[in-house]
């Protein structure tokens, strides 16, 4: 399927955020990013001329930054999000910890931090005898700087914030954005462990706690051992609370039903599967959480278009062409790892960070327009069996891909071959990629994830977004334009745009569903079948249907437990969260809400 380029979305997109001053058309962009990207290159000319074939037609859609930034003078990094360091305790440590937000964001970063680090609202310190503010209170701080960021000009960078579900301020956390006007530029999660969720099973006690070191003698009673950020091995921290654990989840849960935040991040599962468990804790992710990271971690994307590989979409020989989605795969990894060395960085600890492990995020989008033009409804087994299939092989392939680049240029720093080959997901890996990894180790320590794609999506003619089902035939997009305004669009699915120019007369397949038609199990299962082949994790948004009970509502992150996901968001409409693609609908609250994505 050729990508319209024509459409008032796509080229507004294009104006707005990726062209540069004497680009004419798209072509010109692709020729300044791939000869960018090239430039890394010993053979610069051919790597130039097969980096455009891949971008041409928009078979494969890099990160917004790249597009926005490779190849241009401006002094922006081409990386969309990055995890920043742990929070010292002390006021030095919180503003410095802000200064390298904010300048992180003035190149277009978007941030995540964990706050766990920062004492609880009420306590005494130790050493100045001060009273905290508290977690919460600190990141209103944040919310102003980047709101002021914004009102400069700057790219729209959001911000994810989390919070152990031991931190004794985790209830005030949680319900934080119940005021709708409060930390409107944050993104929340609560960081969930295994020893939580079985509590919450067993309906026991839980106890909110914080490390000892940081506190006055006289607070808290009693004392246990927690693994906390900021220390390499468990400390002694002192019980300032106990909770039932199934009335605090019960709060979780009705904010989030409530309010679409919190999201759960299973932050065991995410460090237990991470590649480099062994030299690495994970805290938090980038603002859409399809890429835990470690402290100074980052995001470097990319998606493979799946609408232009489906051969002879409405037909009876319909197929997806994973030959061809083969081919493209290690040109992708190349480009995504020239990336790397293309780009500038905010700060030094973030460029030593991704050096040393190399983590791309390579994956998909256009899928559920890809599978109605297939004829496959999204929630059917055969539909999953396909996206099971084609992740597998997108995975595979980049894996080996990734062992070749390491034959040529070198492993990641921080490769150490037997621990990284008894990794939990790496031993899910087939033989010939085990094989390959022990023969010529790899170039990068993670190659997989699935990102939200809103406006490179539009860009490539409005297909679906990442995995998501179709929010909508048509609509009205908000697009925020340079100065700041909002313009409304009209815009069309591009699975119905290609059906009513192929068959102006007939009405839809039973293929063509919306995300509100779906029940909840199947967003979940589709998320379920493709995390089995990715390495890092998945921005997905359950939709809920406005009249679910909460009983049920919180069984949709049970089974997301069960299913082996890392993380659960919902979105459920209300009154006050509203929706940005319904027509003249209030803005949404969330930052990085279905107008807003990694770019």
């Amino acid at each position: 399927m050729a990508a319209d380029f024509e459409l008032e979305i796509s080229r507004l997109v294009w104006l707005n955020k990726y062209r540069i001053e004497g680009e004419g058309g798209i072509e010109d962009t692709w020729r300044r990013v791939t000869s960018a990207v090239a430039s890394v290159e010993s053979d610069a000319e051919g790597w130039r001329d097969r980096f455009y074939a891949l971008l041409e037609g928009f078979k494969f859609l890099p990160g917004g930054r790249i597009l926005a930034g490779a190849g241009t003078s401006k002094r922006v990094t081409l990386f969309n999000c990055f995890a920043m360091g742990l929070i010292e305790d002390s006021l030095d440590g919180i503003f410095r910890a802000l200064k390298e937000g904010a300048l992180t964001m003035q190149q277009g970063g978007g941030i995540g931090y964990d706050f766990s680090t920062l004492r609880p609202r009420g306590t005494l310190a130790r050493t100045v005898g001060g009273i905290a503010s508290g977690p919460v209170s600190f990141m209103r701080i944040w919310d102003v700087t980047c709101a002021t960021l914004l009102s400069t000009g700057s790219r729209r960078g959001a911000m994810m914030a989390t919070l152990r579900c031991d931190h004794p301020d985790i209830e005030e956390f949680i319900d934080a954005k119940r005021d709708p006007r409060a930390l409107r530029n944050f993104n929340l999660s609560v960081l969930v462990s295994d020893a939580f969720l079985k509590a919450v099973a067993d309906d026991a006690d839980w106890k909110l706690v914080f490390p000892e070191v940081s506190l006055a003698d006289e607070i808290g009673e009693g004392s246990v051992e927690r693994k906390w950020p900021g220390f390499d091995r468990p400390v002694p921290c002192r019980v300032l609370k106990v909770v039932r654990a199934r009335e605090l989840w019960c709060r979780l849960m009705r904010a989030t039903y409530d309010m679409a935040e919190p999201g759960v991040l299973f932050i065991d599962r995410i460090n237990r599967t991470n590649n480099l468990y062994y030299c690495e804790h994970i805290y938090t992710t980038n603002p859409c959480s399809e890429l835990p990271l470690p402290p100074y971690g980052d995001c470097n994307l990319g998606s493979v278009n799946l609408v232009q590989f489906v051969r002879e979409p409405f037909t009876r020989r319909a197929r997806l062409d994973l030959d061809a989605i083969a081919s493209v795969v290690p040109v992708a990894v190349r480009f995504l790892d020239n990336v790397i060395d293309l780009s500038r960085f905010p700060l030094k600890e973030q460029r030593r960070q991704a050096h040393a492990t190399r983590r791309i995020g390579l994956g998909i989008t256009g899928l559920a327009d890809a599978l109605i033009m297939l004829g496959l409804h999204y929630a059917s087994e055969s539909a999953r069996a396909l996206a099971g299939k084609l992740m597998a092989t997108i995975c595979h392939t980049a894996y080996l891909a990734s062992t070749e680049l390491a034959r040529e240029k070198g492993s990641f720093p921080q490769f150490q071959e037997d621990a990284f080959l008894a990794g939990e997901f790496v031993a899910t890996l087939p033989a010939e990629v085990t094989k390959a990894i022990t023969a010529s180790g790899i170039r990068n320590s993670h190659l997989l994830a699935i990102a939200p794609t809103g406006s490179i999506s539009l860009l490539g003619g409005n297909v679906s977004s990442g995995l998501e089902p179709v929010f909508a035939w048509r609509y009205q997009r908000r697009l925020q334009m340079p100065d700041g305004s909002r313009s409304l669009v009209n815009v069309e699915d591009a699975a119905v745009r290609l059906w009513r120019q192929r068959h102006p007369n007939r009405s839809f397949s039973e293929a063509f569903v919306t995300a509100t038609e779906l029940a909840p199990e199947a967003h979940l299962q589709m998320q379920a079948i493709l995390q089995k082949y990715v390495d890092c994790a998945i921005s997905k948004t359950i939709q809920v249907p406005e009249k679910c009970a909460f009983e049920d509502f919180q069984d949709v992150y049970r089974r997301a437990w069960e299913l082996g996901l890392k993380g659960c968001t919902t979105y459920r409409p209300n009154p006050i969260r509203g929706a940005v693609l319904l027509p003249e609908a209030p803005p949404a609250t969330h930052c990085c809400d279905l107008n807003r994505e990694g770019d």
